[in-house]
């Protein structure tokens, strides 16, 4: 197995889990867990085919099996926590709220928003490695942006009440 050729992908597959699971340990658990199979399974991957959407589609099952058999876990609004939440350092507001948007998101629309958006992945790839058709797609991508784009919009016009995050000053 040629390592140099994982190697190259595992910055791009921390950014999608990062994003995907919302938790830093385990976005690099899942990226962990994604490399383990992959040298596990390295004889599945055909030669001359797409090694990045390859090990996108491990991801994505390794985080979609992770998650129907999780507990559910008990959720906290960051809304009705923002009176005893200490304030982020000036210039990152943008960035909590872009990242609280996105988790905000359906997982689906996520998913296709952060490989076409983020990773720059083409369709057809995204396609693939969601194991949808590109229609899909396309259509989720367009219902992410439009959803992510209503989630913003308070955060980013002046004139509109602040967010709890503002608040939080």
């Amino acid at each position: 197995m040629e390592h140099h050729r994982i190697i190259d992908h595992v910055p791009a597959l921390r950014r999608y889990a990062r994003v995907l699971t919302g938790d830093a340990w385990a976005a690099d658990d899942l990226v962990q867990d994604t490399l383990e199979r992959a040298c596990r399974k390295w004889l599945l991957w055909r030669t001359g085919s797409n090694l990045r959407a390859w090990l996108f589609t491990l991801m994505h099952h390794l985080y979609l099996n992770q998650r129907r058999g999780a507990l559910p876990s008990p959720t906290l609004d960051i809304d009705t926590l923002h009176e005893g939440l200490a304030a982020p350092p000036s210039g990152t507001d943008d960035a909590l709220d872009l990242e609280r948007c996105l988790l905000r998101l359906p997982a689906e629309q996520r998913a296709v928003l952060l490989l076409v958006a983020l990773e720059d992945m083409p369709y057809a790839d995204a396609a693939r490695v969601l194991q949808i058709p590109v229609g899909t797609v396309m259509s989720r991508l367009a219902r992410a942006r439009v959803r992510l784009r209503e989630l913003m919009e308070p955060a980013t016009q002046a004139a509109a009440p602040p967010t709890a995050l503002r608040r939080l000053k």
